[in-house]
């Protein structure tokens, strides 16, 4: 029998709640997923606070801390996920906390941030010598940490194979983000078909690898008949940069042009043409909407090649450029 994976969470006065909720409902959705095909669960899952009881979070509400962190054996944790908050400098001067998660770092399996929790991190030297981001806010407070390597551009960090991030001590972005790597983490742990039940079933965006540009990708439809279009609507949001032509998409899904158009015409009522267009398209108004990159670079990253190419798509299906767009429904920049 499968050993549990106790999976905790701190808590701290006006943490933010999303930061906390979000990525543990993924690790219970996991169970659930699994008891739906009668096995047992994978995650023992945890809330630690300053104290046992009501942690008020910032939206007001309180949260149940299950113990007091300074209680807790580090070494009966497999991960341990540090949250953002409002005022992270009153963490990050908590010395009795910072010593204990600097004690806490070698004994769990994975060790990880969400959103500003990275400052938290890089308080207590975690981050030194290793790539961090965090919610696009902080990052120019995370740069002010000296042997840091901070990419604001990353979704997170973590990578289990440990060639494009790390499969030890990882950071993640802004807030939703934290979901995006608890996704990630089930996946190194159940496997992808696993993460992407618990995205369909939490009816999330199923983003792309933690290596790339912070955005959300056409969450998988649901399972298709044919087992060849459901691999390969899989593998599209994650390649949106390459040739995703009809002779390009068959070749990948190992099935004749004429027969994967019939497929995709069947079971989702488009051809692959305008659902690559649709998905991409998707891709690029999440880039637009985080204020991530400019016009050019959304252009490049999600398939289009040049910029007139995502105008005319954008006029296309929205009525607007994709500069009017990012300026009615993208994040303000800060000067």
């Amino acid at each position: 029998m499968e050993s549990i994976r106790h999976i905790a969470c701190l808590a701290f006065a006006d943490v933010m709640s999303l930061d906390v909720t979000g990525p543990l409902q993924v690790f219970a959705s996991a169970n659930d997923e699994r008891a739906r095909q009668g096995l047992p669960p994978s995650y023992g899952i945890h809330l630690l606070g300053p104290e046992a009881g009501p942690v008020k979070t910032s939206a007001g509400f309180a949260l149940m801390a299950d113990r007091a962190w300074r209680e807790v054996d580090p070494a009966s944790l497999d991960t341990l996920l540090v949250p953002g908050g409002m005022d992270m400098q009153i963490q990050c001067r908590d010395q009795e906390l910072l010593d204990w998660l600097r004690s806490t770092e070698p004994q769990v399996r994975r060790f990880g941030s969400i959103c500003s929790g990275a400052l938290i991190l890089a308080a207590a030297g975690l981050l030194d010598g290793r790539q961090a981001t965090t919610h696009w806010s902080d990052v120019e407070a995370l740069s002010c940490h000296e042997g840091i390597e901070v990419t604001g551009d990353r979704l997170h960090t973590y990578d289990p194979a440990g060639q494009d991030g790390d499969p030890h001590i990882f950071t993640s972005a802004g807030v939703t983000a934290g979901i995006d790597l608890a996704l990630a983490l089930v996946e190194a742990d159940l496997g992808r078909p696993m993460a992407l039940a618990i995205a369909r079933r939490l009816v999330l965006f199923l983003r792309r690898q933690g290596g790339q540009t912070q955005f959300s990708a056409l969450l998988t439809p649901e399972p298709c008949r044919t087992p060849k279009l459901a691999a390969l609507l899989a593998w599209i949001p994650a390649n949106l940069g390459a040739d995703l032509s009809l002779e390009a998409l068959a070749a990948q899904a190992k099935m004749a042009p004429r027969s994967l158009s019939r497929a995709f015409a069947q079971e989702l009522g488009v051809g692959p043409g305008k659902y690559v267009e649709r998905v991409r398209l998707e891709a690029a108004r999440t880039l637009l909407q985080d204020s991530q990159a400019s016009i050019a670079t959304v252009a490049r990253l999600t398939g289009f090649g040049h910029p007139e190419n995502l105008r005319r798509t954008f006029h296309k299906h929205l009525s607007v450029g994709p500069q009017e767009y990012a300026q009615r429904f993208g994040r303000p920049t800060h000067n």
